[in-house]
């Protein structure tokens, strides 16, 4: 090799240095404050459904207008989410973490202060819009921060939003039922703080960016094999199917199962809250060990396995008594949610490079498409009976049989590598 060739290719291996440094190393103060802002975030989203008993009586409002309020939350916070991700991913937009979570605390607001229907649903998309603007990019910080360490990333950030969820039959039993509507004044707090949290998580964003990080690997184009690519998009189109079930299954769960135990069992709201928050609670625990329980089993295992594990405990719960129904919601809320953060790093290994794209297919658009199930759940609610819709609905998690389709981890990791 001459000296020409040495001085022209120095640079290169300087910039691919560079970005193994930049790569390696594994931030945890960054990794736990995007957590904590993810907890902050669904913590706020968690109280629209428990605030729903309280909306209900309120405004003498029917089930099926209780599920439209949940579609509008998730349709604004998660059908948008692809297409900020696809744009995060060509042009990195940190401003959008603050500025997201001022969205989310001028929802909060208006919603305390609510007095008709329509506010309701306007004050529910301002929080939808919030957490769609964090997702994406709170998941492209998580993968920036993680270093080699992906997996443990997103147990990480995930864990944060499970845990955010589960306080929402909390927020019920300590605010809302002493407080009533007013009780979300108290949230602007939480807002407020995730405001804070996001300006220091963007400003290190930035410097990253500014220090030459990118999400891409620079490599020669390439054609990609036409069967790969049809391969690709059906184990796309199975993944995101499996995630709206386990989200419809969720929502049955998260927005009518304490309407079950007051109708059925005589339960007053607050002791109904603390069987959803002990459902949610096991959901956000199963999330941290899926991780490692799929490096041991297999990632399509695991999301088979969280699935169809579920079948039994679901399709008994409305067969049992009180006290049994809380142990099958502790069961089937862990192993369900174990899956979790599983098929987030499942889909990213399919498109690698494309981590907002992704964040919002997998966490956004699917879970959009489940408040279209709260939708369908409460106009079924309201038309044959809530036990009827839960015997029903036992039933959802068999589909999880799809899971048998999706490409093994030996092949996945050959796409990924390539």
């Amino acid at each position: 090799m001459n000296n020409k060739t040495i001085s022209s290719t120095a640079p290169i291996i300087k910039e691919e240095q560079d970005q193994r440094h930049l790569q390696q190393a594994t931030i945890y103060r960054i990794l736990l404050a995007v957590s904590f802002v993810h907890l902050f975030n669904d913590s706020i989203q968690a109280l629209i459904p428990a605030m729903f008993p309280i909306l209900k009586d309120n405004m003498l409002l029917s089930y099926a207008q209780v599920g439209w309020i949940a579609f509008a939350l998730n349709i604004t916070s998660s059908v948008i989410q692809p297409v900020i991700g696809y744009a995060a991913d060509r042009t990195p937009r940190p401003i959008l973490l603050p500025l997201g979570m001022c969205c989310t605390f001028a929802g909060v607001f208006l919603l305390a202060f609510a007095g008709n229907y329509a506010l309701v649903i306007f004050s529910v998309i301002l929080v939808g819009f919030g957490s769609a603007a964090f997702h994406p990019e709170g998941m492209r910080v998580a993968h920036m921060a993680a270093g080699q360490r992906k997996g443990l990333s997103q147990s990480i950030f995930q864990v944060g939003g499970n845990a955010g969820q589960s306080l929402g039959p909390l927020l019920m039993k300590w605010v809302f039922i002493p407080f009533g509507q007013m009780g979300a004044l108290g949230f602007t707090v939480i807002a407020a703080a995730g405001i804070a949290v996001q300006t220091y998580v963007a400003k290190w964003y930035r410097k990253m960016l500014n220090e030459g990080y990118t999400f891409r690997k620079k490599s020669a184009a390439r054609t990609i094999d036409p069967a790969r690519s049809k391969s690709i998009l059906t184990a796309t189109i199975i993944l995101v199917f499996l995630v709206f079930v386990r989200s419809w299954y969720g929502a049955s769960i998260g927005g009518y199962y304490a309407f079950y135990l007051m109708k059925n069992y005589g339960m007053t709201i607050d002791d109904a809250q603390i069987y959803i928050f002990m459902y949610l609670a096991a959901g956000a625990v199963g999330t941290f060990f899926g991780g490692p329980l799929a490096d041991r089993f297999g990632r399509r295992n695991l999301i088979l396995l969280s699935m169809v594990g579920t079948v039994p405990f679901a399709l008994a719960l409305p067969f049992v008594n009180q006290a049994f129904a809380l142990v099958l919601l502790v069961i089937s809320g862990f192993i369900l949610l174990s899956s979790f953060s599983v098929t987030v790093i499942y889909a990213q290994m399919l498109y690698p490079g494309n981590i907002g794209t992704v964040s919002g297919l997998i966490t956004g658009l699917a879970f959009g498409l489940g408040g279209i199930g709260s939708v369908v759940i409460g106009e079924l609610i309201d038309r044959i009976g809530i036990t009827t819709v839960f015997v029903a609905c036992g039933f959802l998690p068999l589909l999880g049989l799809l899971a048998l389709l999706l490409p093994g981890d030996k092949k996945l990791e050959e796409w990924a590598a390539e």
